[in-house]
Parts: structure tokens; sequence; C-alpha cells
């Protein structure tokens, strides 16, 4: 009796097992998705909503950039890592002025303001915001922030406040992919989403000692 007891604790583990694996193996199945179908599925959201800007057609066909960032699932082979950063770094336009750094106070209110970019603020009635507290923390005061992107505590001071880190910032802000290509975070000056003046009152905001960031 106590080896049929046995045997069958032993079959019921076996059984469950079996289970397990199944489970987990059609669990890591990846679903094929038909690329035309996710296109229709994106215009007919278009369509859907009252009177889109023209302004949003263009932003329907992705950028050779972003065709292999959708394609490699932002995980592009070593060679197109290379031809994207090399690609995107040519985009970044510089300020004339060779000044990185603009007002920390005005960064902060565009790190805080997440207008603009939707359909409902065409035409623009003011300036588009940075929103970057949706994905980052830069100041401990901020209770709400999103965690998407790294924390920014500390950013300059944990870079010595070094010049060469200011034009990095500034070129990350810029094009993201510039520095890290098939990133999750926007191109602002590449696709007009901030003015010059507003990135580098952004970098301030990153590389000032005495900005909330860095205190």
């Amino acid at each position: 009796m106590a080896g049929e007891s046995t045997m069958k604790i032993i079959s019921i583990a076996a059984a469950a097992l079996l289970l397990v694996t199944a489970t987990s193996a059609m669990s890591q199945q990846k679903a094929k998705i038909d690329p035309a179908k996710v296109d229709a599925a994106v215009k007919g959201a278009l369509v859907a909503f009252p009177a889109p800007p023209e302004v949003w057609q263009p932003r329907l066909t992705p950028d050779e950039t972003m065709k292999v960032c959708a394609a490699s699932h932002n995980n592009p082979s070593k060679a197109q890592f290379a031809a994207i950063e090399k690609r995107e770094k040519a985009a970044i336009e510089y300020p004339a002025d060779g000044k990185f750094i603009g007002d920390w106070k005005k960064g902060e209110a565009v790190a805080q303001n997440g207008y603009g970019m939707r359909f409902t603020d065409y035409p623009p009635a003011r300036a588009n915001g940075g929103n970057c507290y949706a994905c980052h923390q830069l100041s401990k005061a901020e209770v709400s922030y999103g965690t998407i992107g790294p924390s920014l505590l500390g950013y300059g001071k944990l870079r010595d406040f070094k010049e060469a880190e200011v034009k990095t910032a500034y070129e990350k802000i810029y094009n993201s992919h510039a520095t890290f290509p098939c990133s999750l975070m926007p191109r602002f000056g590449t696709n007009k989403i901030l003015t010059m003046d507003q990135m580098k009152d952004l970098v301030a905001l990153l590389m000032s000692p005495d900005s909330p960031v860095n205190k």
C-alpha cells in the first residue's frame, strides 16, 4: 500500500510538472502580428477622432531609425546600432553661440508642462512642454513622477558638472537616439517638439549646481 501511495504521489507530481512545462512553453510562444493590420488599425484610430490635424499624417510613416527599432524590437544589431547613432548625431543642430545652458527655473517649468503633440493641441495655444516628470524623477520635492526612465536626481553632481557632460545632456535631449539608439525618449529637437532655448533650459535644470535636481 505504501508503495502504491508513493507511486501515486510521483505520478501526480509528474503530471503537475508536465502541466507547468506546457503552460510555460505556451506563454513563451510569440503571436505573429501582421504589420499591415497594425497600420490599418492606427490609421483607423485617427479617423475615429474628430478632425485630426493634417500635421499628424506624416507621423504615421516612420523614418529609417524608427523602422529599424520597430523591426528589431528596440534591440538593433551592432551594425544597425552604429548606423543609427551616426545618422541621428548628424541630425543634431547646435546653438550658434556655443552655449548649452539656459535658465533652470524655466527648465523646471518645461519639465512640468505636458502640453503639446496631442490632436487637441492643434492649432497650438502655447508652447509645448517636455513632460519630463512623466518618465523621470528630477526633484525630491516632486512626489508625482514616472519610472519609465531612470531617476535624474543628482545628474549634474554625479558628473562633476563637467563641460563635456553639459554638451552630452543637450545631445540627449535634442536627439536621444544619437546617444542611445532605439531609446524610448522622444527626439525633442529633431522632431521640433521643443525650441532650442527650451532645451537649453532643460540642460540647465540637469547641470546647474543650484537647480533642485542637484540639491
